[in-house]
This record gives C-alpha cells, structure tokens and sequence, in this order.
C-alpha cells in the first residue's frame, strides 16, 4: 500500500535551490536548445518543478494579470457572489475558498498561544495527529504541468528525497512550472507530481495565478506504452479528470493524493 506523505513542521525549511532556466536558449541554436531541453528534464525529475524566466510575457502584461485579480478579490462578496459556482466546468467561476470562513473557524478553535501571528502560518507536530488532522492543505495538481505567476512569497514544494519543504522565492518576471499526476503516471513514476502548499502571511496580502494543463473531462490518462516492459511494469491505473473530482471528498480527511490511490499493487 502506498505511504502517504507526512505533514512535516512548518519551520523545517531546506536549502534546496530551484532551478530558474532561461528558455530563451531555446531559439540559440540546436546545441543550445538540446542544453536547456536536459535542464527542464534534470530538474523535473529531480524536483519536481523549477521556474522560467525570458518566456516571452513582458513584466507589464503579467503586472496588469495580478492587479486585475487583487482588484476583483478587493470587490464586495455581494458582488463576487455573482461569479460563484460549485461546478468546476464553468468557464469562469468564484469559489471563496476558505478565506470567507476565518470568522467562523476562530470561533470554534481555541489555541492557547499569544500572539496570534507567531504561530498561525504553522501548525505543531505534537502530538503527530494534531498535524494531520489540522494541518494547512498540501497536495499534488491532477493536470501534466501548472504554470504559477505569483504576486509574493507564499508557495512552498516538497523535495522527493527528504520530504524538506523549500520555500519557492517570487523572482520578478519569472514564473513557476510544477509537474502533476497526469505527468506522474504518463511517465510511468518517472517523473513525480511536485506536493506544494500555500503559507499564509499575515502582513501582505498574495495573489497567485495558475494555469493547469491537462486533458478534457473525462478523458483518459495512462502509462505510456513505450515506458512499460518486464522491469518497469505499469504502475498506475488510468484515470481521467473527473475521477479526481469524485476522489475529492473521500480524501478530505486522510490528506491522501488521487495519485496515490492510481498506484497499482503488486503484492496483491
């Protein structure tokens, strides 16, 4: 049975560095451009995700893309309100996530510590069940790739080999692309969807804007043939996006990845 990723302690920082490519390389010649494709190649496997700069979006448009968004989030609720809907197909909707419900949470949780924003944007390791059951959502996006502009500091990734978060610096200019489990399974575990989280700060305000790369709904995604043999055999279960959806609620409590219940068992 697959393990599921442990919730490691905020403060646990690595020092990981993320590579930041420049795919501007990429029109420099054929040597040039087989240089930069092995980059993108070392760093989604060994990462998980790395960050662009020199693709082609002037500074201006992506400024304009994040003051238009903290300018929609700064109208009224009545008004957002409008925009609100529980079904992902609609082509633009508002989901309030869990911004609107602070009121109603610090009501019903009682934490004895003093000051407030000392401790809000981690959770304590003990007892090891407080994490799990508390702990601020991580998880893995069900598309191939998401590409992230993002307004400030806030995302942090997991690195695959000792579960160390790394906080992912806010280069001006540059944006960040992250693996997800269409990628995962396509690759046969090749390569692995990036585990990444939102940390609140309580002294600026964030704003990120994704663009999640996938298949349609109910398309299918498998292994590809071509990464399967008698030493690497299938290690998922093919899966379309709307399977994710149906996942969702059952994963709700036990932070389990729709990935990882793709993972086929062969011990069975």
């Amino acid at each position: 049975m697959a393990s599921r990723l442990q919730l490691p302690r905020g403060s646990w920082l690595s020092s990981h560095a993320l590579p930041v490519i420049n795919i501007d390389r990429l029109s420099m010649g054929e040597a040039m451009r087989a240089l930069v494709i092995q980059e993108i190649a070392l760093a989604c496997r060994e990462q998980g995700c790395f960050q662009v700069v020199n693709h082609g979006i002037s500074k201006s448009v992506m400024k304009g893309a994040l003051e238009a968004a903290s300018e929609f989030f700064e109208l009224s609720t009545e008004h957002k309100e409008k925009f609100a809907s529980a079904d992902v197909q609609q082509p633009i909707r508002y989901d309030m996530s869990s911004r609107d419900g602070i009121s109603t949470a610090r009501s019903l949780l009682k934490h004895y510590a003093n000051p407030l924003e000392d401790w809000v944007q981690f959770w304590p390791i003990n007892p090891r069940t407080y994490s799990d059951k508390v702990g601020l959502a991580f998880h893995s996006d069900y598309g191939f790739i998401t590409i992230l502009l993002q307004s400030s500091p806030g995302l942090e990734v997991v690195h695959h080999e000792d579960d160390t978060w790394t906080a992912v610096p806010a280069i001006p200019g540059a944006l960040h692309v992250h693996i997800g489990d269409n990628l995962e399974v396509l690759s046969n575990g090749q390569l692995k969807s990036l585990v990444h989280r939102a940390i609140l700060n309580p002294d600026e305000s964030r704003i990120s804007i994704a663009s999640i790369h996938g298949l349609s709904m109910d398309e299918k995604v498998h292994c590809t043939k071509e990464l399967v043999d008698e030493e690497h055999p299938e290690m998922y279960k093919e899966s379309s996006f709307q399977e994710s959806l149906d996942f969702l609620p059952s994963s709700m409590n036990n932070y389990k990845r729709f990935v990882e219940s793709l993972k086929i068992d062969r011990d069975e």
